[in-house]
């Protein structure tokens, strides 16, 4: 490994043990009943800090009656357990500062996403809320940009689809001698093969009304997540690549 990648891997471990949540959301229009079901969620949280990491994908319920609650953690496909421990590990703790006293709550990192419910959520497509985010700065070339990108996420889909992939799919491709396009996608591994296409499918279609042009675009839901970047954002990285983030500008959308 190369300086230059060695300071790369420091620099991606350092944000993700540091970083602030990319959003998250907390139903307040679903409390949680008792102190029961509270404990219940602690309990649950600790389980799917402990798990997840060993498969990069956990979900568990505890309790029972109408104290039970169901809880899913998963990591991008591509991060190492390591930084999948961390980074489930700092949701857990920053999810019940953030929604205390939801019994319906999510958090989003780059590396990972954690939710708990009191209802049952397990295969259940969910793009009720959603996280844009594109970068502010435009291509060159648009048209040639927008017609390599969509033959790009054309190909990564499938991909997701493949039980072997964990329900990832990352590729890229160059659109100049100056400009490669770095595409990921990604489904929750609960969902069903058709569930986690029409997620993708919705998710990918909002390209052209949030991010028509953009260098970069993230669409971002409790069931999947879509992707692309002019520089490499996912693993293993490349150390001949520039890595340059830019500036981002975020919009929340609620149902």
């Amino acid at each position: 490994m190369t300086l230059l990648h060695r300071l790369l891997f420091f620099l991606f471990s350092l944000t993700l043990c540091s970083a602030d949540p990319i959003g998250q959301f907390c139903n307040n229009q679903k409390n949680l009943s008792s102190s029961q079901t509270s404990a219940n969620v602690d309990r649950l949280l600790a389980e799917l800090a402990t798990t997840t990491a060993l498969n990069s994908f956990s979900t568990a319920s505890y309790g029972r009656g109408p104290n039970k609650v169901y809880g899913l953690a998963q990591c991008r496909g591509d991060v190492s357990p390591n930084d999948c421990s961390t980074c489930i590990t700092g949701a857990v703790r920053q999810i019940r500062q953030r929604c205390p006293n939801q019994a319906d709550a999510r958090i989003w990192y780059d590396y990972c996403f954690l939710c708990y419910n009191t209802e049952d959520f397990f295969d259940q497509l969910d793009t009720g809320f959603g996280i844009f985010l594109y970068n502010v700065a435009d291509v060159t070339d648009g048209e040639v940009f927008e017609r390599e990108l969509g033959a790009l996420m054309d190909r990564i889909r499938p991909q997701a689809l493949m039980p072997m992939n964990r329900a990832l799919g990352k590729g890229e491709t160059k659109v100049s001698p100056f400009v490669t396009i770095y595409g990921l996608v990604q489904c929750t591994r609960d969902l069903s093969q058709l569930s986690c296409a029409q997620c993708l499918a919705i998710a990918i279609a909002k390209f052209p009304s949030f991010c028509q042009y953009k260098e970069g675009c993230q669409v971002i839901y409790s069931s999947c997540n879509v992707r692309y970047e002019i520089y490499p954002f996912f693993f293993p990285l490349d150390p001949s690549k520039k890595v340059v983030a830019g500036t981002f500008y975020k919009s929340v959308v609620y149902p």
